[in-house]
């Protein structure tokens, strides 16, 4: 089995905490909201004893070195992270893999540099064109991502957050992962690395950047987006208990004109909004044949 080992990426002067095990082909693992890298450690040592070389990354403003003096966290300017980082490991096509947020942003590598993407996973988040586009059709999902309307108040939101030792963010892992019962270690990680000065800032700049009230109920800040191409093999993964973006929606939104490339869903038994965390097995064989079969980009 490899061991973990604690590396530097950078973007210009910000700089990105990662881990990586293992040597081959490069997965990126790329964490959401709210959550840290720790979220992959199911996967990285499964990867490594599977051929591969997994590397968890701390995404933008998780950490004070990675926080922008312009304070931008822009689609662009996200999934620019990714894209140097690509580039700093060799420039060869990688694999990339992300949960919320992370998904988010890999759909934007995919986009930006595909033929240096040999393979797309994104898990909780749909084609995020279309779900920025669409949602204003889903009346309950409206209701499901109160939250992102909650976050375009800043100081009170910011506040809330951090009020009773980050409670706010255990109760949207419980609510968004239902039958889950996540350790006090596991959420302990969130607190230590949301305590860090303004990483609460920093994550909710994401949807601050990304949304805004109106354009969130009309769907058209994302209008242009809704063509949004991938033409990299993507494997969607929800889970059918999940409380963040519901299992029918995530799966409507996936659709094949979307992916010319080849798209697969899979829906994950008895998992909520972390089904890598929740299901790790069934998760970690899932993924491990979706990367070898587009592992040299047939």
């Amino acid at each position: 089995m490899s061991s973990q080992k604690s590396i530097k990426l950078s973007n210009g002067p910000l700089q990105f905490s990662a881990v990586e095990c293992g040597d081959g082909p490069i997965v990126i693992l790329l964490h959401g909201f709210p959550d840290t890298l720790l979220t992959w450690s199911a996967q990285l040592e499964f990867l490594a004893a599977n051929g591969y070389r997994a590397i968890a990354v701390s995404m933008r403003g998780y950490e004070p070195e990675s926080q922008p003096d312009d304070g931008d966290y822009s689609a662009a300017a996200l999934s620019g992270d990714v894209v140097a980082w690509i580039e700093q490991l060799g420039n060869e096509p990688v694999h990339v893999v992300g949960h919320d947020w992370g998904a988010s942003i890999a759909y934007g590598v995919a986009m930006a540099v595909p033929d240096r993407v040999l393979s797309l996973t994104a898990l909780a988040v749909p084609h995020a064109g279309r779900f920025l586009a669409e949602i204003h059709r889903h009346p309950r999902q409206l209701l499901l991502s109160w939250y992102m309307f909650f976050f375009q108040l800043p100081g009170i939101a910011d506040y809330v957050v951090r009020r009773n030792n980050f409670g706010f963010l255990r109760r949207l892992w419980r609510s968004w992962s239902p039958g889950w019962s996540f350790s006090e270690q596991e959420f302990g990680d969130v607190i230590e690395a949301f305590s860090q000065p303004r990483v609460v800032e920093s994550s909710l700049g994401y949807y601050r950047a990304a949304i805004g009230l109106h354009s969130l109920s009309s769907g058209r800040s994302a209008r242009e987006q809704t063509a949004w191409p991938i033409n990299v093999p993507t494997l969607g993964i929800t889970g059918t208990q999940e409380g963040c973006i519901a299992a029918e929606v995530f799966t409507s939104m996936m659709r094949e004109d979307d992916f010319p490339a080849g798209l697969k869903v899979v829906e994950v038994p008895e998992a909520g909004h972390f089904p890598h965390r929740e299901r790790p097995d069934f998760v970690n064989e899932l993924l491990l044949s979706w990367l070898d079969t587009h592992d040299s980009g047939g």
